[in-house]
């Protein structure tokens, strides 16, 4: 197909009344609609809509993938969660990330286009699910989606060498992150360079939230589980927001620079190890043919010589590329075999004659330039 364009929308914190399910298909008579998704794709045409106003009335996650690798994710939280000052140092120097607010909420808009890929095409299905749990992330306080982000930038050479990273490191590394990095081509390398610091994951220890919910208030404490009682899923992402506010990680910071060579030099240890294998790789497939190559020429010194040469003639006057392939294999195991019996006269003499005898079918002679002056010349 010429293009392929695929749009996915998720609402989670409110699911869609029938009034929204039925704006939505005003606008797509062909989208898969339901209380908490709008999906569809395209292969002509567009989407007959504005994404941000999506977002802005109905959904709280979009993501947009087209076949000429532009990559989009759109994110909408409580902006009570989020304050954009703490995000903007993430993001300053990419001009292909924006954040603005629509009512009580924040909205950060990812579009990259171009972005290199692997050759593995995806049509979009499965993945915003994959990527969902960012959004929760967010919410409890966790900044490592925009860490990510500003990592693209040092890639792309934006930041200076010596500008120290927004956060000590990203580890431990999510499926989610991992996906999110992939998903926007962002250098793996860079990727695991930053996974090699972090841990300090404060906000999901259970020793940290039992000392952090002893020391709420009572009056506090009755208020929250009555919203949990009320459905609010939002209780858990402050308790953790809190959390993480009340225990920040340690200091240690690298530079751009200095994750840069981390970068190289993984890239590097990879490139050796790959190395190594297809060498290893190379030495195994070489012992395996040397060995089927004793086997072979265990059984052609039983046999008898005459019988031996009959079969070649046969094969050759098979006139196909199988008969003068099995012809070849034959001749190169009987050189080998003169050359370690001491018999090459003899070997060339009959070769010699078979050149002859043959000089008519073009194709076979070309192939006996492949033997060489002696020894078996085939590549391993």
């Amino acid at each position: 197909m010429s293009e392929y364009q695929y749009y996915e929308f998720q609402a989670i914190d409110r699911p869609l009344d029938q009034a929204a399910q039925e704006a939505l298909r005003s606008i797509s008579s062909r989208a898969r609609i339901t209380a908490t998704s709008f999906i569809n794709h395209y292969e002509w045409g567009d989407l007959k809509g504005d994404p941000r106003k999506f977002m802005e009335c109905w959904f709280d996650l979009h993501l947009y993938l087209a076949n000429w690798n532009t990559r989009r994710l759109m994110i909408k939280v409580p902006k009570r969660f989020v304050n954009q000052a703490e995000i903007d140092p993430f993001l300053r120097e990419i001009d292909w990330v924006k954040v603005w607010t629509s009512g009580d909420n924040l909205i950060v808009d990812i579009c990259r286009d171009e972005v290199e890929v692997c050759d593995d095409w995806h049509d979009g299905s499965g993945q915003l699910a994959a990527l969902s749990s960012l959004r929760a992330d967010v919410l409890s306080g966790d900044f490592r989606l925009f860490y990510l982000l500003w990592l693209a930038a040092v890639q792309d050479e934006f930041v200076p060498e010596d500008e120290f990273e927004p956060l000590p490191g990203i580890a431990p590394l999510t499926g989610a992150l991992d996906g999110f990095a992939e998903f926007f081509g962002i250098d793996p390398d860079l990727v695991e360079a930053a996974s090699e610091l972090g841990g300090d994951d404060s906000a999901t220890s259970k020793h940290a939230l039992r000392k952090a919910i002893a020391a709420i208030p009572e009056r506090e404490k009755a208020d929250l589980l009555l919203r949990v009682v009320d459905g609010d899923s939002h209780v858990a992402f402050e308790l953790r927001n809190r959390v993480r506010k009340k225990n920040p990680a340690s200091a240690v910071r690298r530079t751009a620079g200095m994750l840069r060579l981390r970068a190289r030099e993984i890239a590097e240890a990879r490139e050796r190890a790959e190395a190594e294998r297809r060498e290893a790789e190379r030495r195994r497939q070489a012992a395996e043919a040397e060995k089927a190559r004793r086997a072979r020429l265990k059984i052609l010194k039983q046999r008898d010589a005459s019988s031996v040469w009959r079969e070649i003639e046969q094969e050759i006057e098979r006139r196909n590329p199988t008969g003068y392939d099995n012809a070849m294999s034959l001749l190169f195991d009987l050189q080998a075999l003169a050359v370690e019996e001491g018999n090459q006269d003899n070997f060339q003499r009959r070769l010699g004659s078979i050149r002859g005898r043959h000089e008519k079918k073009h194709k076979f002679i070309e192939r006996l330039s492949e033997l060489g002056s002696g020894g078996d010349q085939r590549s391993i």
